[in-house]
């Protein structure tokens, strides 16, 4: 290979690099739109500046960071793993920089206490909406354990099994795991 080829050749790389971490942050988009969007309205969401629910607005600042938290991992899927966090176009790489260091599943961490903090601002703890949260963080569980995990372990093998040991799933281990260079 002469080194034209080899420039063409990593240039072409490097702008299918850019395209996934594009095509990823869309999809992102089109998950963040549909829970600031869609979900409030659905929700009956409404904000009350009124006595002690002004504090509430404190929960945004958790809020505003955990989905940055869930907004970086989208962005890592795409930059690193070479795809989306949507199963019909998934990353192609495995995924271990970031925040997936302290945990598996930081983008789901990440939505859940967004969400967590946008619930303590708009203050709807009505008995049905918990049940309901209840229902899908179950669905998400058994949906990385049944779906998931079986996947990435058929597709990255060793590499995953080893990731499998060293970060836990749901609880951030702190110090992060070291990746080998």
């Amino acid at each position: 290979m002469t080194n034209l080829q080899a420039s063409r050749t990593a240039l072409a790389g490097e702008g299918y690099r850019w395209l996934s971490a594009a095509a990823s942050v869309a999809v992102g988009a089109g998950f963040f739109s549909l829970w600031f969007w869609l979900l409030p309205r659905w929700l009956g969401f409404s904000v009350e500046m009124a006595g002690a629910a002004r504090w509430r607005w404190l929960a945004g600042v958790p809020s505003v960071l955990a989905f940055a938290v869930a907004l970086r991992c989208v962005w890592d899927f795409g930059w690193t793993g070479r795809g989306t966090p949507a199963p019909v176009a998934p990353p192609q790489r495995l995924v271990v920089v970031g925040f997936y260091r302290y945990v598996r599943n930081p983008m789901y961490l990440g939505f859940a206490a967004g969400w967590i903090g946008l619930w303590v601002i708009f203050g709807h703890p009505h008995p049905r909406l918990i049940a309901a949260v209840a229902a899908i963080a179950l669905a998400v569980h058994l949906f990385v354990l049944f779906y998931e995990e079986p996947t990435l372990r058929e597709k990255f093998g060793a590499p995953y099994e080893e990731y499998c040991r060293n970060v836990r799933r749901w609880w951030p281990r702190l110090p992060a795991r070291e990746q080998r260079r």
